[in-house]
């Protein structure tokens, strides 16, 4: 049996034949029509040669920006010698990368996966069979809160809670329990002889840019001390030198137990990492838990390639004064524009602006004027820049947004 042609299909019904988009689940959003065929920097480049300031970094995935000569040395370097093996045997490189983790943070162990929501399921995991472990089998719940996002893997959604994005996927609660965001006395309350420990983000993502307290942090902390529990970090995002920090935890003064990271680790090459307490990990066993692809050597050579940018002395404080900067002299433009954006949240190159428009609207205004953001809750807008973004491409971003504000408030 032949197939027809596509001008034969739309001959013979009416219909045009499906396109190479149709080959595609239709689970985003309909994507724009830019096409980007290469990158340099904090750029972004069509085929005919226009340039795009980009400011959502794959959202906060290309930390070091689009092409970086180190990252792109390692990985050309390691695609030469060899792919993939298998966990059955050792990767000297995935050692490597664990051991400058854990030399950094509080952790002692890790676990290497492909992706945030992967970390995150390996910490789940990982709180259950800590406390199955010592004894504490009937120790099962974990605590989330409102507006959070783990990753889109079953129990990532339920511990987030997030009804659009668990819909009719999960019908039980999988043993996750949500408070809300800083409400000490609702996390209190829910904190029961089956609660195994408690899962935040330091920086909300996805639910608007929102740095958690350092006080409601410590609280938390403490409050894992005293019942017993395990307390894990979500960094996916707002990890790997985003903050201004090594770790965004590092502004608090406060250890997790766990934690969960990804994207800026591999700088656009798909690398998760789960870290632990020696106590956690050694529960983790064989059997446990693994990964076909987690920890494979050219991640990995990625990977520490990424922590070589990154440990770079005056790298984090080049972050941080990046931030401040940003953060000013948007604050200025809030003072400005106040019919148009309302506040400025953030830390570190980690920054949300408010809107009192659409967000949707400013996203392709921004868009317009050649600058890539993203949007999340809250009406926001989201601004992830690379890590290494120069001060002329902060000020070129300042100049467009503000570009963007003069047309909201004259239109």
């Amino acid at each position: 049996m032949t197939s027809s042609t596509p001008k034969e299909i739309t001959e013979m019904t009416g219909i045009s034949a499906p396109g190479p988009r149709d080959a595609l689940w239709p689970n985003y959003s309909p994507p724009n029509d830019l096409v980007f065929t290469h990158g340099r920097g904090s750029e972004l480049f069509t085929a005919d040669g226009e340039a795009y300031l980009d400011y959502l970094s794959g959202i906060a995935v290309t930390s070091f920006g689009h092409a970086h000569p180190h990252l792109v040395a390692a990985l050309t370097e390691q695609a030469g010698k060899l792919w993939h093996l298998s966990n059955i045997f050792r990767i000297p490189a995935a050692e490597r990368l664990a051991q400058r983790l854990t030399q950094s943070c509080f952790a002692d162990r890790v676990f290497f996966a492909n992706s945030g929501t992967e970390a995150v399921e390996a910490g789940i995991k990982a709180i259950r069979g800590y406390q199955s472990a010592t004894g504490h089998k009937d120790r099962y719940r974990i605590i989330g809160f409102t507006d959070s996002f783990h990753g889109r893997t079953l129990a990532a959604l339920a511990v987030a809670g997030n009804p659009s994005h668990m819909q009719d996927f999960i019908p039980l609660d999988y043993g996750f329990d949500q408070v809300e965001w800083e409400n000490l006395a609702q996390l209190k309350k829910a904190i029961g002889p089956n609660t195994a420990g408690i899962v935040l983000e330091p920086v909300q993502g996805e639910g608007g840019i929102r740095p958690i307290s350092a006080a409601f942090m410590k609280q938390v902390r403490a409050l894992c001390d005293e019942h017993g529990l395990v307390f894990m970090l979500d960094e996916v995002q707002c990890g790997i030198g985003r903050s201004g920090k090594l770790f965004a935890h590092q502004h608090f003064a406060v250890t997790p137990d766990v934690m969960a990271l990804a994207k800026g680790l591999g700088g656009g090459f798909p690398v998760g990492a789960c870290l632990t307490t020696e106590a956690i990990g050694q529960t983790m066993v064989v059997g446990t838990h693994g990964s076909t692809f987690g920890g494979n050597p050219l991640a990995m050579a990625v990977g520490n390639a990424v922590m070589d940018l990154l440990l770079e002395p005056g790298q984090q404080q080049e972050v941080q004064r990046k931030g401040e900067v940003l953060q000013q002299q948007l604050k200025q433009l809030v003072e400005r524009y106040p019919t148009v954006i309302e506040s400025v949240h953030g830390l570190g190159l980690m920054i949300g602006i408010k809107c009192t428009v659409p967000n949707g609207d400013m996203l392709e205004k921004l868009r317009e004027k050649k600058m890539l953001v993203g949007k999340c809750g809250a009406n926001m807008i989201r601004l992830l820049p690379p890590l290494n973004i120069s001060d002329a491409h902060l000020e070129k971003g300042l100049q467009i947004v503000e570009a963007a504000l003069q047309d909201f408030q004259d239109g």
